[in-house]
């Protein structure tokens, strides 16, 4: 029996119950165990749907009890009402949390209420946020739009670009430094540690959305990012059958934002979390299976005729390719492309694939495939898609986890078409 973090642990399990990240314990492990109660209620295997908005007090004392706790003391360890926390909640937290090596971690309703959140928590009117102009368009659009009405300024800086981010930066005004790490479409990467240490320098924090790599190919926090954000709706959950959002870092901040959460009212419900926690704990294996195929999907399409250009992490041709390299464990599993042909013509294409569905989102077991130009701007000119780096021939192919070969395939018989 080992001695750590204050506690006896055994197994990897501390004595208060619950999988201890001190432990050391592989990816795979993690997602399984991480964070669960050794023991659960009704001696269950997985954590059970506490599905309840109201908690009771068997008297008096019990409810004074547990308002000293709250206020003075180190936290209750039971919940007084729904939007302030769930037991289902709590059990997927600290698994995500100790995924992505974190003190804490808090889960919303959606990834787009998760980064909401989070700057409406920790942004004061008449600051100012730089982000990188690779990042997903809903987020930029959030900033751009309701943040400047709060007199949030923002400034849209080149991804890659680390001294336009450093020219950005308004003294005492910028309160983050916000970036995707791979990007939509384009999968670039971010030099974590150099984003961190811009930050630290000048006293602002930072902030990558790492839904493109998830915990098992890239940890933020290891390279000194302060907050790490996800959609759980994609590669975390696994199925395309939920939506939540997650955010985590040091137990203090987490702390605040859990509070502001109870304000602000973006929760989870528990059936969502129950099926979150399910899904994680075949995260390393899916992962792992997606990289392998991605990799080898994107150096088909790289010397195919009548592709273009590839856009994925593991090729030698992408311009972060070194970055990459040195900071991801895996490349993850979607590929940007662009076919030789006009917007019809992709579309085409697209429609001659039989594996994928035709599809927003990405990261669930089944294969994935969309026009960028159709699916997410349709209703701007081909000019107007231009300026925005969106080309009509863009295709962004998010791989499941069907066999290597059978996509191999599907692609090689849809290129012929062309």
């Amino acid at each position: 029996m080992l001695r750590q973090n204050g506690f006896a642990v055994q197994n990897g399990h501390s004595q208060n119950g619950t999988y201890d990240r001190m432990a050391k314990q592989g990816s795979s492990t993690l997602a399984v165990h991480a964070g669960e109660q050794r023991r659960k209620a009704y001696h269950a295997l997985h954590t059970p749907i506490v599905q309840t908005a109201t908690y009771t007090f068997a008297n008096t004392q019990e409810l004074i009890d547990f308002m000293e706790s709250s206020i003075w003391g180190e936290g209750a360890e039971r919940e007084e009402y729904g939007r302030y926390g769930n037991p289902t909640v709590d059990s997927v937290e600290r698994k995500l949390a100790k995924l992505d090596n974190a003190d804490a971690a808090v889960l919303y309703a959606s990834g787009m209420t998760a980064v909401t959140s989070l700057l409406l928590s920790v942004l004061p009117a008449g600051s100012h946020i730089i982000m990188t102009d690779d990042c997903y368009r809903r987020t930029r659009q959030f900033a751009l739009t309701f943040l400047q009405r709060l007199g949030i300024e923002t400034s849209v800086v080149p991804m890659g670009d680390y001294e336009a981010i450093e020219a950005a930066i308004l003294k005492r005004k910028t309160r983050f430094i916000i970036s995707e790490s791979p990007t939509n479409p384009y999968l670039r990467v971010a030099d974590l540690e150099r984003i961190a240490d811009i930050g630290r320098r000048h006293k602002v924090q930072t902030l990558i959305d790492s839904t493109f790599a998830t915990p098992i190919n890239q940890r933020p926090l290891d390279w000194g990012i302060d907050y790490v954000l996800h959609s759980a709706t994609k590669y975390l959950g696994g199925h395309n059958d939920l939506l939540a959002g997650v955010v985590v870092g040091q137990a203090d901040r987490i702390a605040a934002l859990r509070d502001a959460r109870g304000i602000l009212g973006g929760i989870p419900d528990p059936h969502t979390a129950f099926l979150l926690e399910r899904g994680l704990k075949t995260l390393a294996l899916r992962v792992e299976q997606q990289n392998r195929t991605a990799l080898a999907v994107a150096r088909f399409l790289e010397a195919h005729p009548r592709i273009e250009r590839v856009w994925y992490p593991g090729l030698e041709s992408h311009p972060d390719y070194a970055t990459a390299t040195a900071q991801m464990k895996g490349f993850g599993g979607v590929i940007s492309f662009e076919v030789a042909g006009d917007l019809r013509s992709t579309g085409n294409f697209i429609d001659r694939m039989q594996i994928p569905y035709i599809a927003p989102s990405l990261g669930g077991v089944e294969s994935l495939i969309e026009q960028p130009a159709i699916v997410s701007y349709y209703d701007k000119t081909t000019e107007e898609r231009l300026a925005l780096g969106i080309k009509d021939n863009l295709v962004r192919f998010s791989i499941g986890i069907e066999d290597t070969n059978d996509i191999l395939n599907d692609l090689d018989q849809a290129l012929a078409g062309l």
